[in-house]
């Protein structure tokens, strides 16, 4: 089971917002370690109802869905940012 990833509005919103370089850091991050993952859990760290993955200063917000296989990434931002709802 591969899983797929998809994007939260206001999580391409915040990519846009990210300086190039480091948006394409994120992007193949993401590519590389969590699109077609069998298991995404194992490179993340457990919140509430989420999933944590940081990738250099900054953090994706995920949310896995197993029934549908797939992987919403729903806040992607700097560390200091804290997990803020922007």
């Amino acid at each position: 089971m591969a899983y797929n990833i998809e994007y939260d509005d206001k999580a391409i919103k915040q990519l846009k917002k990210i300086d190039k370089s480091q948006r394409d850091i994120i992007l193949k991050w993401i590519k590389k370690n969590l699109n077609n993952s069998e298991n995404p859990r194992e490179t993340g760290k457990k919140l509430k109802d989420y999933w944590r993955y940081r990738v250099g200063k900054y953090r994706i917000i995920t949310e896995i869905n197993d029934e549908h296989i797939t992987i919403i990434v729903i806040n992607i931002g700097h560390k200091s940012d804290g997990y803020k709802n922007k």
